[in-house]
């Protein structure tokens, strides 16, 4: 996985077809110097905004900013996202925050780096010097899911809940949105790893909000969100060891109850305590339904994989 500092604004071919891709939930005071700071940073591109059932004129700001505007009705961020993949055609895609807190400049960065290496996602790896930016339980609820993924795909980015990346078309095409909130990000993310997809980091800035501006995303109740939606994507990805996991803890919990079962047969020659060794018969049968369930869904999960691979590769790489 590629990783860089921003240097520079390198040219871009002018042929290739930008677009800029900006959600948007009541951020009146923000989405005009967002779209502002694209316009400037991608003059080719075009820049569009989905509104979320704003209600505080965010769809008229952007509008006389000079970006399309779409309109979705289903709330929450992966209905937008799911929506802005669909309706939008383009090369390249980017995809910001209509707060004003993302690096629009890092943009072409980020797309050369993408061009360069023939790179299907680029995320922007949030560095802030103001505190107020990134709060603390944002920062370390961040660090802590990101761990987690780690732990449970065995590779992951430095700050996974970025909402500024880069796609290529093979993969805005190729992504079967299912999240509805703000554990899109996630979802990309853990999408992006178990194709095996060539991915790239690039640090940016990343600033507070202007003042009017407020922060959608809870911390406890969209960070609980976030976590539970990884377990599931663990269970569907990786059927195999998630119920393995469970198998080996219900086949150790038999054992335990077992041996002293076992101890008072080997010293007696009875067993006085039928329902115990009933409840570990149980555990046992248990433990080999989780292991069988596992391998059934793991051919699924290997055939499922290959399908998107190859929905995946029916696009062509992102080149000069």
């Amino acid at each position: 996985m590629a990783d860089a500092h921003i240097s520079g604004r390198p040219d871009l071919p002018e042929t290739l077809r930008i677009a800029v891709l900006l959600p948007c939930y009541n951020e009146a005071a923000a989405i005009g110097e967002t779209i502002a700071g694209f316009a400037q940073a991608l003059p080719g591109a075009a820049i569009y905004v989905f509104d979320n059932n704003s209600t505080d004129g965010s769809d008229a700001v952007a509008a006389a900013a000079g970006a399309i505007v779409r309109r979705v009705r289903q709330q929450g961020k992966g209905h937008v996202v799911r929506r802005m993949f669909a309706d939008v055609d383009a090369d390249i895609y980017v995809m910001a925050d209509g707060d004003a807190t993302y690096e629009a400049a890092a943009a072409p960065a980020l797309i050369a780096a993408m061009i360069e290496d023939n790179l299907d996602m680029v995320v922007g790896a949030r560095k802030s010097e103001v505190e107020s930016a990134y709060r603390r339980g944002h920062r370390l609820g961040n660090l802590l899911l990101t761990g987690l993924l780690r732990r449970l795909f065995g590779r992951s980015f430095t700050d996974i809940l970025s909402g500024y990346r880069v796609f290529s078309r093979r993969f805005v095409k190729s992504f079967p949105v299912i999240s509805a909130g703000f554990e899109i990000e996630t979802e990309i993310s853990v999408h992006a790893l178990e194709l095996r997809m060539p991915v790239g980091e690039i640090v940016t800035a990343y600033a507070a909000r202007p003042e009017g501006s407020h922060s959608k995303l809870s911390t406890y109740r969209d960070g609980w969100r976030i976590l539970n939606v990884m377990l599931q994507l663990y269970r569907v990805e990786r059927p195999l060891w998630f119920f393995g996991y469970i198998g080996a803890a219900l086949a150790l919990l038999g054992v335990v109850l077992g041996i002293p079962v076992m101890l008072t047969y080997v010293e007696t020659g009875l067993v006085p305590r039928f329902p115990t060794l009933i409840a570990i018969v149980g555990l046992g049968i248990l433990a080999a339904l989780n292991v069988m369930t596992g391998l059934i869904l793991d051919t699924v999960t290997r055939g499922r994989q290959e399908m998107k691979r190859l929905a995946y590769l029916t696009y062509p790489a992102p080149r000069r």
